[in-house]
C-alpha cells in the first residue's frame, strides 16, 4: 500500500517539477523581458505633437464628417494598435 502511495506522490512531484515549474520560469522570464523592453522602448517613440499642425488646414465641412465618425478618437486608437503590433512582432520568441 505504501509503495503505491509513494509511487503516486513521486509521479505527482515529477510532473510538477518537470512541467509546471519549467513553464512558470520560462513565462516569468518572458514577462520580465517584455516589460523591461517596453520601458526602454517608450522614450524612443515619437510623440504626436505634430498631428495638430498637420490637421489645421482641414475645412469646417470636412471636420463635421470627421467629428460625426469620431475620427479624433479613432486615430490615437489605431496608432497605438499599430505601435503595439510592431513592438510585439519584433520580440523574437513571441512574434
Amino acid at each position: 500500500m505504501w509503495v503505491l502511495l509513494l509511487g503516486a506522490v513521486n509521479t505527482l512531484l515529477g510532473f510538477v517539477f518537470r512541467s509546471v515549474m519549467v513553464k512558470f520560469v520560462v513565462f516569468f522570464a518572458l514577462y520580465f523581458v517584455v516589460t523591461e523592453f517596453v520601458v526602454l522602448l517608450v522614450p524612443l517613440l515619437p510623440d504626436a505633437s505634430g498631428i495638430g499642425g498637420a490637421l489645421g488646414g482641414i475645412p469646417a465641412t470636412v471636420w463635421y464628417f470627421l467629428d460625426l465618425f469620431n475620427v479624433s478618437a479613432g486615430i490615437p486608437i489605431l496608432l497605438s494598435a499599430y505601435v503595439t503590433r510592431f513592438a510585439i512582432r519584433r520580440i523574437p520568441v513571441i512574434g
